[in-house]
């Protein structure tokens, strides 16, 4: 089977209208001949190219088959961990650690991501109104070196954002807009603006500032989301890691105006007062200022960078169907439309978010809110637009949660959530609290959902409808064995720039005949390799004991996970 003698029957076919005799899995894929096989191992090289029409006698054209996906390989399908930066939850582990054991941590976060087959992590880089990356809006986060202002040594945001995609994965960087302080056990910080760094805006601006709840130890420091120059504030501090940093998307968990502290009303009266004029009642202004950030976050993101996609991880009920007939079928006690004041149904609905990851920390048989009712309601939800779902999930819950048996004794719980997604394709996948939950792999339960669920990789899910091109496939090289492994080397289409530029290829292999639907889902997909814009020739190499008759192929990815069609060698 050498390329140039195939090409000659080809031509010779076409000249006769003889059938085309090839197998089948390679007569209906579009296939151009390379100008040189593979030297070692008798392997084969093609590349994809024009289509060949067939040319028989009765123009018989044989139909595209029709590909089932199996729900065990997904082609795509999100994957993630939270990994927490705030009271040293994740990363780092503790405050004041040099640069190099702090990177030496990140790294091994991938590779637990990595080994749990996940595609993407949400790490947190702004978790108290203080940054991870050398902000001009805010000073070094304390979480880092133990002192609010402290120079760490090194760019820790963009240090991960370059791990993250070294290792094929999807980089979400995540914010907190208006926490500005956190209670610590030695009891700092908290509500005192004083234990602020000195160029802290909170400082600077202190009517800026609420304390909620007003004394005790759980004090903490928020902006308030009604005034319009906070607003303002938090929209440019967060944008300056998006205009400089080449992060996939941008992440809000589920803090908008605080959780409820007893009965005690966060203190926003003067506000409402001077901004609040429009609005019958208080809850609704402040609903207003939640959806002025969200719908002014996203235009001005997409504006700078219209591929970085948005999106929100919000408390897991949007409203208890007591309240409102279309709310979910829950008892909830803290509803996010009613008590933090975040419409996130609104913000799927007006297409203001690209994401909605809902934190449904709850087992299936828990009636007053069930994570089977959750699943389905917001499911229906996401039908028909572009908000693609990813559900939250508790893994910190495993073998811990003494309140609940199915948490504390079902190593099967978590794996019986996804087997659960699968019935509602408008889900697109899960996230999992936090990296640490995940590495601690309690009962066996992260292992038992990668070994049934996770088989093999999975690409992020695409998303078309922030706009682009599909990419073009690249151009194979070669494709050698020798010395106990394959080495794929290809050239890469990426004249493109900003939307349409290729950042990842997506390798698949098979031993033998991948058949009419072989690279259709994720069932031979091994790697997912970032785009090296430094070398003219790309490389990936694949063990392998001895030569055999192994199939690959490359799809090129756009920043919208856009793939292409295959090249095959």
């Amino acid at each position: 089977m050498l390329t140039p003698f195939i090409d000659a029957f080809l031509h010779i076919c076409k000249e006769r209208q003889m059938p085309d005799t090839r197998p089948g899995w390679l007569s209906r894929r579009r296939v151009l001949g390379a100008a040189g096989a593979a030297a070692a191992g008798g392997a084969t090289l093609w590349t994809a190219g024009v289509a060949m029409a067939d040319t028989t006698t009765d123009h018989h054209v044989d139909p595209e088959p029709e590909c089932s996906v199996d729900p065990a390989h997904p082609a795509e399908q999100f994957r993630a961990s939270w990994i927490a930066g705030v009271v040293n939850i994740d990363w780092p582990s503790t405050t004041g650690l040099d640069a190099e054991t702090q990177q030496a941590e990140y790294l091994r976060w991938l590779d637990d991501a990595r080994d749990f087959r996940l595609n993407a992590v949400i790490t947190q880089i702004r978790p108290t109104a203080d940054a991870f990356w050398p902000s001009p809006h805010e000073p070094w986060s304390r979480w880092l070196t133990g002192e609010q202002g402290g120079d760490p040594g090194y760019d820790p945001l963009e240090f991960a954002v370059k791990a993250t995609h070294d290792a094929g994965m999807d980089f979400h960087a995540w914010f907190n807009p208006y926490r500005v302080s956190m209670p610590t056990s030695s009891g700092d910080v908290g509500g005192d603006p004083s234990q602020l760094h000195e160029s802290h805006p909170a400082r600077q601006n202190p009517d800026w500032v609420v304390a909620y709840p007003k004394t005790g130890a759980a004090t903490r420091l928020y902006y308030n989301p009604g005034i319009p120059e906070v607003r303002e504030h938090v929209i440019e501090a967060m944008l300056h890691a998006v205009e400089n940093y080449d992060i996939d998307a941008v992440h809000f968990d589920d803090y908008f105006y605080p959780y409820p502290s007893g009965t005690e009303d966060f203190d926003d009266d003067e506000a409402y007062a001077q901004y609040g004029g429009d609005f019958a009642t208080k809850a609704d202004w402040r609903r207003d200022n939640t959806d002025q950030l969200i719908q002014e976050f996203n235009r001005r993101v997409k504006q700078i960078k219209p591929w970085v996609r948005f999106g929100v991880s919000p408390f897991g009920v949007w409203r208890n169907i007591a309240d409102d007939p279309e709310g979910s079928d829950t008892r909830a006690g803290a509803p996010t439309y009613d008590v933090l004041f975040a419409d996130t149904r609104k913000w799927i609905r007006e297409g203001w978010i690209d994401y909605i990851a809902p934190q449904i920390y709850w087992a299936m048989s828990l009636e007053v809110a069930s994570y089977s009712v959750l699943a389905k309601w917001w499911s229906e939800v996401c039908e028909g637009t572009d908000c693609q779902l990813i559900l939250g999930e508790a893994t910190y819950k495993v073998n811990v949660d003494e309140a609940s048996p199915e948490w504390k004794n079902d190593p099967r719980e978590l794996l019986n959530h996804l087997t659960l997604c699968r019935e509602y394709p408008n889900i697109s996948g899960n996230a999992y609290f936090s990296a640490n939950s995940v590495r601690d792999d309690q009962l066996n339960a992260m292992t038992l959902l990668r070994d049934e669920h996770y088989r093999t990789p999975a690409l992020v899910p695409a998303s078309p409808h922030l706009g682009g091109n599909q990419p073009k496939p690249p151009k194979v090289s070669s494709l050698t064995w020798s010395d106990g492994r394959y080495v794929l080397e290809w050239r890469p289409h990426n004249r493109r720039k900003g939307i349409d530029e290729v950042t990842r290829y997506a390798i698949y292999t098979v031993d033998g005949d991948p058949g009419d639907c072989g690279f259709g889902d994720g069932t031979h997909l091994v790697a997912v390799v970032p785009h090296d814009s430094d070398v003219p020739v790309q490389r990936f190499t694949w063990e392998a004991a001895e030569s055999d008759d192994r199939v690959f192929a490359i799809k090129s990815l756009s920043r919208t996970w856009q793939a292409s069609g295959e090249s095959l060698a």
